[in-house]
């Protein structure tokens, strides 16, 4: 309404311009007109008030939820609304510039509804984690992020806003006078800043030191920081850089005269643990997967909480704690290790892609009907295991690890995530706007697609046993990382991992051994409920595939109890005239 005032004003202004003149009393009364034709500060004031008033809905909720409104809260509430809306104000003032002013206005007008929009209805953060998941999103997922409320917000709080803004920001004719003007204003603003926090310094303190997180919601002063900050870790990937080597003293220990290892690896998505049946979950989620001899692993933590994130790290050695995607990018990752050991790897996937782990090895895209033959309007994840049986026949030598990149339980649009005989849980959501949904409705779409992956789970595991009798066969499901529900006003997931709800982090994983495999599940038993996480991926695989690097010489405990291994490695040669010393020589850890 402000902007439809001020535009309807500027379009009078030149009709009044020759009143204004023969009449000097009508300078007084329209000098704020005067100022809007000759400046551009007003347009960038109203426009910083205008965001702060429609596109900050979860940073005032998070400041409530911390200084609820009360008779003594008000004044401080007060001080930190106009504390935001000056910080904003102040950012516009040093940014936008000439002729670039009312573009630039135009498109934070737009990126700050949108923003607004997923950070009010689905309680997520715009941070460098969420930008890198949005450009990893591919069409077919973004198009499922795309409602009808999104595209009514960014009209009315977007759109419009923009095209008033472009209409009425003037041209500067004077620089001298708009950077004098500007100058003002910004040394004003820091003084009133200095006005507001004095009073209230403790407060203050309290709030910067220990409330960071709600800070985080600002738009769209922390939106354009993360954004920022994203480019320049992009920009520092070196695009040809030197890949470094990892566990290059990987030795192979497997007998020559041992059955070829099948191994398949199933890579989940936003799969929670809390939901599988098989760690106490009240519904029946894993009718088939509870028939099969398998080792549940119920207390896995996942390595971020965004798929962009939680894949390339699990395949890392680097771990959580020193994952960087940069770092990851210019090593080798397990599939490298794997493969010049020996090991074919073929990966698959039904989701956006690898990110990035998959770049050496053979790739094959079953996101669409060319490869995969059970596409009905969504691909499924069934279809990755179509001609498997051929590619096995061509690799028969060999060992061999196959990784499934599931499209799982990805959201908000849970309901397209399985074939409609799946849907066995019902009323369930029809919608990718949680919020029109019952909980309830949201809560039976999401087990629905997890009963799904049981089914996909449970016809791998039948696949394999096929092979059972001609090679080491085993299966590892592990899920990226997990989902909000609605929990806590959250929706999806990504959000930053020093506040993410245990709902995004703790995600399901599930073992299955074949006949012929050098482990078996009472050896993983008594590690059912033992603490993994995704940093234990790296070297469950090199054990899997019984190579020995002293990168996991701490996680070697559940690998001394293969006799046969034992005895190889003490009698192979190398080119080390001493004896190899096996991993069960070591002092054994638990893993």
């Amino acid at each position: 309404m402000l902007l439809a005032i001020l535009y309807s004003a500027n379009n009078r202004l030149s009709i009044k311009n020759h009143e204004m003149s023969l009449n000097p009393s009508s300078l007084s009364r329209n000098s704020f007109l005067n100022i809007f034709k000759s400046s551009q500060v007003p347009a960038i004031l109203l426009v910083a008030a205008f965001i702060m008033l429609t596109g900050n809905h979860s940073l005032f909720k998070g400041i409530l939820n911390i200084y609820p409104l009360t008779v003594s809260n008000i004044p401080f509430l007060a001080s930190l609304a106009l504390f935001f809306t000056l910080l904003t104000a102040m950012f516009f003032l040093v940014i936008c510039h000439g002729k670039l002013t009312r573009w630039m206005l135009a498109l934070f007008l737009v990126i700050a509804s949108q923003s607004a929009y997923y950070m009010d209805h689905f309680g997520v953060i715009i941070d460098t984690v969420m930008i890198d998941n949005v450009m990893q999103t591919n069409a077919h997922e973004f198009a499922g992020l795309i409602t009808p409320a999104l595209v009514m917000n960014t009209i009315l709080f977007g759109l419009i806003p923009a095209w008033m803004i472009l209409k009425i920001t003037p041209r500067i004719t004077d620089m001298k006078l708009e950077i004098k003007t500007r100058v003002r204003y910004l040394v004003l603003f820091f003084i009133l800043i200095i006005l507001l926090i004095v009073p209230f310094i403790a407060g203050y303190t309290s709030f910067i030191r220990e409330h960071r997180i709600v800070r985080f919601a600002a738009n769209p002063t922390y939106t354009t920081y993360s954004a920022i900050k994203y480019a320049t870790q992009q920009l520092s990937i070196s695009k040809n850089t030197v890949l470094h080597k990892t566990a290059e003293d990987g030795v192979l220990l497997d007998p020559p005269s041992s059955k070829k290892e099948l191994i398949i690896m199933v890579v989940g998505e936003t799969a929670r643990a809390d939901r599988f049946a098989l760690n106490g979950y009240k519904r029946d989620t894993n009718p088939l997967l509870a028939k099969e001899n398998i080792v549940n692993l119920s207390n896995v933590t996942a390595c971020g909480t965004s798929t962009s994130v939680s894949v390339p790290c699990m395949f890392s050695s680097l771990g959580r704690s020193k994952y960087d995607k940069e770092t990851a990018l210019e090593q080798e990752n397990i599939l490298d290790v794997l493969a010049k050991n020996g090991i074919e790897i073929l990966w698959r996937d039904n989701n956006s892609d690898s990110k990035g782990v998959a770049t050496r090895m053979v790739y094959e895209d079953f996101k669409t009907p060319t490869y995969n033959p059970s596409c009905e309007g969504e691909c499924r994840d069934i279809g990755m295991l179509s001609g498997l049986d051929k590619y096995i026949a061509s690799h028969k030598d060999k060992d061999m690890l196959i990784v499934l990149h599931q499209m799982g339980n990805h959201g908000p649009e849970y309901y397209r995530r399985y074939p409609k005989e799946f849907e066995r849980f019902k009323p369930a959501c029809q919608s990718g706007e949680l919020r029109d949904c019952s909980q309830e409705e949201v809560n039976n779409a999401y087990d629905n697609a997890i009963l799904y992956t049981d089914y996909f789970l449970s016809e791998v595991i039948n696949f394999l046993k096929r092979y059972d009798n001609h090679y080491e066969t085993a299966m590892l499901y592990v899920s990226d990382h997990g989902e909000s529900l609605g929990e806590h006003g959250i929706y999806l997931h990504a959000a930053p991992y020093i506040i993410a709800p245990k709902e995004q982090t703790h995600v399901p994983a599930v073992v299955w051994m074949g006949q012929n495999f050098e482990y078996k599940a009472k050896d993983l038993e008594p590690y059912k409920d033992y603490a993994f996480s995704h940093d234990d991926i790296f070297c469950t695989l090199l054990v899997a595939y019984e190579i020995e690097s002293k990168t996991c010489e701490a996680k070697n405990g559940l690998l001394a109890r293969n006799r046969n291994l034992k005895y190889y490695a003490n009698n192979v040669n190398t080119s080390d005239p001493s004896p190899v010393i096996s991993l069960a020589d070591r002092p054994q850890k638990h893993i």
